[in-house]
């Protein structure tokens, strides 16, 4: 067994080579934001989508083009609004009078790398369009199913704190985002640099390409050789499982307080988040560590609490930090 686990920790370095040139080449156009940048490249490898909260200005949309750049892939930046129809998204089919028969253009979505902005501004059939994209990575338009590109990562955000005009995403469509990341202001050192790079009438610096789709694709595949070992696999599992029941697991003091637990999907996302976490750290095995490090982002929207938990100003956040606090650890 050790022997097949350095061959993978050598199989992950070879192939994890281009993570910091791409790192350290977004680090260039984006001061700061770390944990979010690392985020939005754990969601590429492990094939999961990114929900963002945070007030504007944060960077949100320009790392996601720094990251685009990176890799030199299609991005698009979709505006999310309450008139937005589902042909905005996806595209729609033309009559042509000329030949009697009807063409198909491409919306928006057919590219690789999506920034869906303020995503709940949009009502119900907007989001049923962009679901189907984001499980099944393909297109309907009319008769035709279109799949689309690898690789595909949706980026959507939304303002925590404008609410009015607003449609709340249903649970089922917060769940099939991998991760959701809260979003912070920059330190007092870094909005200082911000100053000294982007305080300009032109943009003076931007990402260049230093690694390929096919790279992050092949990174893709090297991930699902990454091993965990069984105990860490029931540590995932027990997490995912007290959230439902925390009974089971001699947590009394959150009953009552969860009204919806993760579904097996948590699951998945959080094994293959941990994996992404660890093939950026160069290793070929996931430790209880990687877990608890991604878990608040794969977990917190998808534990949602009780009127009486909102009542004693409980938050999801709060449930999870117990449960990784008092769960024993593998």
């Amino acid at each position: 067994m050790n022997t097949g686990i350095s061959a993978i920790n050598e199989q992950v370095q070879r192939s994890s080579a281009f993570v910091r040139p791409l790192l350290g080449e977004i680090g260039k156009v984006v001061i700061g934001q770390t944990y979010l940048v690392e985020r939005l490249v754990i969601g590429l490898l492990a094939n999961g989508h990114v929900l963002l909260e945070g007030v504007p200005g944060l960077a949100k949309t320009l790392s996601v083009k720094a990251l685009a750049a990176a890799i030199n892939v299609k991005f698009s930046r979709i505006q999310f609004t309450p008139d937005l129809l589902p042909a905005d998204l996806i595209g729609t089919q033309i009559y042509n009078f000329q030949t009697g028969a009807f063409t198909t253009r491409r919306g928006p979505i057919f590219a690789n790398l999506i920034l869906a902005d303020e995503i709940n501004r949009a009502p119900a059939k907007v989001q049923s369009a962009l679901l189907e994209a984001m499980q099944e990575k393909q297109v309907t338009i009319g008769d035709n199913t279109f799949k689309l590109e690898e690789p595909f990562l949706v980026l959507a955000t939304q303002n925590p704190i404008e609410q009015e005009g607003t449609y709340p995403l249903p649970e089922a469509q917060v769940d099939r985002f991998m991760l959701k990341l809260k979003i912070v202001y920059p330190s007092h050192q870094e909005e200082r640099q911000i100053l000294d790079l982007m305080a300009r009438t032109t943009v003076v610096v931007a990402a260049s390409q230093v690694v390929t789709a096919d790279q992050i694709l092949d990174a893709r595949q090297v991930l699902n050789d990454i091993y965990i070992d069984d105990k860490v696999k029931d540590y995932i599992v027990d997490i995912v499982c007290c959230t439902r029941e925390p009974s089971a697991y001699k947590m009394d003091a959150l009953q009552g307080l969860i009204q919806l637990g993760a579904s097996p999907r948590a699951t998945i996302a959080l094994t293959l988040a941990a994996k992404a976490l660890a093939f950026l750290r160069g290793r070929g095995y996931v430790t209880p560590q990687d877990v608890k490090t991604i878990g608040m982002d794969v977990l917190r929207h998808r534990v949602a609490v009780t009127y009486e938990a909102e009542a004693e100003e409980k938050t999801s956040e709060m449930v999870i930090t117990k449960i990784f606090n008092e769960l024993p650890v593998p």
